[in-house]
C-alpha cells in the first residue's frame, strides 16, 4: 500500500510541476477558496491508481464527494495542498496522501514536485526525507525560533480568523513564514526547517499526513489547548516539543472569538 500512494503521489506531483503557469479553468468555492483544473485531474489519477489497486478501500477527498465502504482502510487525499499559490504560479505546493487504518493514520506521504522532495512516515517506524530520518530541530525558546502559519478560508468574514495570534507571535518569535501549504509547513516542523506551525480550520486532507511525518520525527501535535490532537479537530499546534508550552501560552492569550 505504501509503495503505490508513493507512485500516485510522485504521479500526481510530476503532472503538476508539468502544467504550473497553465493551471487552466479556476472556480471559487469562497472569496479566497480556489480550486483549479489541476486540482481535480491530480486526484482523478490518485483517485484511479488507488481504486485499481485497492477495490474496497475508502476515500475521502478534498475535492469529490467522499466514497464510503465497509473496509477499514481509508485513503485521505489533497492532491494539491497550495491551490491559490499553483493559481498563480507561485512554486509551493505539494501533494499529501494518508492512510487511515481502524481509524488512525498509519502512513503518510507528502511530496513536493517543485523540489523533488518525498516526505513518508509509517506509524512507529519514524519519519523521512527522500529516504533519509529526519528529526525536529532542538531549538529551545519560543525567541529563536522560527515558526509558520496560514489564515483560515473565511478570515474577511470571521473575526477568528488567527491576525490576533499572528500579531502575538510576531513579537515573541524571531520569524514567522506564512507559504500557504499547510502540508509542506508540518513536514518542515518534521525536518527542523521550522520550530513550530499552527493554524485554524483546517481539514482532515490537510494534516492527515504530515502531522504523522512531524510525530514520527519527535515533534508534539496537538490542539490550540495542548489537548490531544484529531485530524478532524480544525486547530492544529505542531512544535519540537521544546516550545510547545510557550506556544500554547500565546495561543490562550485572548479569548477567541465566533
Amino acid at each position: 500500500m505504501r509503495d503505490v500512494a508513493i507512485d500516485a503521489a510522485l504521479r500526481a506531483g510530476g503532472l503538476l510541476k508539468e502544467h504550473l503557469g497553465r493551471a487552466g479553468r479556476v472556480e471559487y468555492k469562497g472569496a479566497v477558496d480556489l480550486v483549479t483544473e489541476m486540482d481535480r485531474k491530480a486526484e482523478d489519477l490518485i483517485v484511479e491508481e488507488l481504486r485499481r489497486n485497492f477495490p474496497d478501500h475508502g476515500i475521502l477527498t478534498e475535492e469529490s464527494a467522499e466514497r464510503v465502504t465497509d473496509s477499514s482502510c481509508r485513503w485521505i487525499i489533497d492532491p494539491l495542498d497550495g491551490t491559490t499559490n499553483y493559481a498563480h504560479g507561485f512554486p509551493i505546493f505539494c501533494v499529501s496522501i494518508a492512510l487511515e487504518e481502524e481509524g488512525e493514520v498509519s502512513f503518510g506521504v507528502v511530496y513536493c514536485p517543485m523540489l523533488d522532495e518525498l516526505f513518508t512516515a509509517t506509524r512507529d517506524e519514524g519519519a523521512f526525507l527522500n529516504g533519509e530520518r529526519i528529526r525536529v530541530s532542538k531549538t529551545p525558546d519560543l525567541d529563536k525560533s522560527l515558526l509558520a502559519t496560514g489564515f483560515p478560508y473565511d478570515v474577511r468574514t470571521s473575526k477568528d480568523n488567527n491576525l490576533d495570534h499572528f500579531a502575538n507571535f510576531a513579537v515573541r518569535a524571531q520569524a514567522i513564514r506564512r507559504a500557504g501549504a499547510a502540508a509542506l509547513d508540518l513536514c518542515y516542523v518534521g525536518c527542523g526547517r521550522f520550530d513550530g506551525f499552527w493554524e485554524m480550520k483546517l481539514k482532515p486532507w490537510d494534516v492527515a499526513a504530515a502531522a504523522l511525518v512531524v510525530r514520527e520525527a519527535g515533534g508534539m501535535v496537538t490542539d490550540f489547548n495542548k489537548g490531544p490532537f484529531s485530524i478532524y479537530g480544525g486547530d492544529v499546534l505542531s512544535t519540537n516539543g521544546l516550545i510547545h508550552d510557550e506556544m500554547v501560552g500565546v495561543l490562550n492569550m485572548g479569548t477567541r472569538r465566533a
